[in-house]
């Protein structure tokens, strides 16, 4: 009898912290852990990489990312597609184009209907509303809140390209 209770005991024990571990995991996932886990994201990933930005994805702090599929890289034509990847700086200052500070959540984007967001790059986009559609500048919102332990990842359809 004892021996029985022992084992419930520790198989209770162990499932309690597998549980923890899987909550912990799922509320330490950052927003470079987001989009590496998406398949839709595999060109943003690898941008991100080579512009050196995955630690600042994953670091402290409260972010708002608009992240652009992989179909929407096939948007851009190849010429400059080609010119942002040959400029380090140019490619950072895109990228940042797609990114506010703070924690802003679909509920409050939509309260945003015709103003400009100023991004990280400065770069500003306006927002527009209209039924369920949310677009910031020409990209469309396709999915939103996607929570991470430091901020939020809305998905774009369209590459977002400062002037």
């Amino acid at each position: 009898m004892m021996s029985k209770l022992i084992a419930a005991v520790s198989f209770a024990a162990l499932a309690l912290a597998v549980t923890s571990s899987v909550a912990r995991a799922e509320e330490e996932k950052t927003i470079a852990g987001i989009v590496a886990g998406s398949k839709d994201h595999t060109v943003l990933l690898a941008l991100v990489k080579e512009a050196g930005l995955v630690d600042t994805l994953s670091g402290k702090g409260e972010w708002t990312v608009f992240a652009p599929t992989d179909a929407a890289f096939k948007k851009i034509d190849e010429e400059t597609l080609k010119k942002v990847k040959g400029d380090k700086e140019l490619l950072k200052k895109i990228l940042l184009s797609h990114a506010v500070k703070g924690t802003v959540l679909a509920a409050d984007v939509v309260k945003l209907d015709g103003k400009d967001v100023e991004t990280l790059s400065g770069a500003k986009f306006t927002v527009h509303v209209d039924g369920k559609t949310v677009k910031i500048g020409d990209a469309k919102v396709t999915a939103t809140d996607l929570k991470a332990s430091n901020g939020v990842v809305h998905v774009i359809d369209t590459v977002l390209l400062p002037k």
